[in-house]
């Protein structure tokens, strides 16, 4: 036997191979290089994968704007709430009485001081809400019983305090709702006002429109109240900046009337529509109806109870 032969026999279970070292390095980085390229994408799946999640965006993207539509609307109904509570509380707590002034104003532009007055003809979209109480107790003249006529009796601002600062709120609208069916927790059966000829003196809504289209509205003075107030008060009387000629008046027992000159209601209604600046949506199927996200924020004149109805 050759020794060469019988070599390679002894090496033939185990021998450290005799392949340079250099070799070595370029088989496994071939190997590795070839792994690669087959767990990665083409550009061909890179395309597919970003075309799904592009309509997976477009089907999505409507459920998030409704989710945030339902959000503005009722953050906006529970800011009506807190100023009613408020303005209420104050005036029970000080034995005074309050005022909450509405007034709804263009969402397309910045405000404008002074506001436009008596009304903001076709503006749309930002409500302003303003609560005022009495330094010395008294209602200052704004009495049901008084016999002050027309619209210019504004209470005396310097006999006033602010109560809260101005509130501002966009993208919604004060509608005016078909009545509820009165029987019921929901929205289309919330109470409605009794007897229903008293509607038009107990809600708030399309501030900006002409009797009978407006609410609350006086036969006698376009719908506007007899006793409004300005912002900002104080003494010296302040330059206005805001009228707010439709009104609720707490007294000190916690009830509350309309323009400070109605009779005290069971049921005051302030609705809320969601707008998109000042797009709002049309009613449907008739008047007052109205789809989407609508809320309903009801006091109780006597108890002064305050509940959102939200459909």
């Amino acid at each position: 036997m050759f020794p060469r032969e019988d070599s390679k026999r002894r090496c033939s279970g185990g021998c450290v191979s005799r392949r340079p070292a250099h070799q070595s390095r370029i088989i496994d980085l071939r190997l590795l290089s070839q792994r690669e390229r087959a767990s990665a994408f083409t550009l061909v799946e890179l395309l597919i994968v970003i075309g799904i999640i592009a309509v997976l965006l477009v089907l999505i993207a409507p459920a998030f704007t409704s989710l945030k539509s339902a959000g503005d609307v009722t953050s906006a109904a529970y800011t009506i709430k807190g100023a009613l509570d408020t303005a209420r509380t104050y005036a029970k707590a000080n034995n005074t009485y309050t005022w909450v002034g509405f007034y709804e104003e263009d969402m397309s532009q910045s405000s404008v001081v002074p506001a436009p007055d008596p009304r903001c003809t076709g503006c749309i979209g930002r409500l302003v809400l303003s609560i005022v109480a009495s330094k010395d107790g008294t209602n200052l003249g704004a009495d049901p019983n008084s016999s002050a006529t027309g619209t210019e009796n504004f209470i005396d601002p310097t006999k006033l305090l602010q109560v809260t600062k101005l509130a501002k709120i966009d993208n919604v609208h004060l509608p005016l709702f078909a009545l509820g069916g009165g029987a019921g927790d929901t929205f289309d059966a919330r109470p409605s006002p009794s007897p229903t000829t008293d509607a038009p003196y107990s809600r708030f809504g399309e501030l900006n429109a002409l009797p009978p289209n407006t609410a609350p509205y006086d036969p006698i003075n376009g719908g506007l109240t007899k006793f409004p107030f300005q912002y900002p008060v104080g003494n010296p009387a302040p330059a206005w900046q805001y009228r707010f000629r439709r009104t609720l008046e707490f007294n000190p027992r916690g009830e509350c009337r309309i323009n400070s000159t109605y009779d005290i209601r069971r049921v005051v209604e302030v609705g809320l529509l969601q707008t998109h600046g000042v797009t709002t949506p049309a009613p449907s199927p008739g008047p007052g109806q109205y789809p989407g996200n609508v809320l309903a924020v009801q006091i109780n004149g006597f108890a002064g109870d305050v509940r959102i109805y939200r459909r």
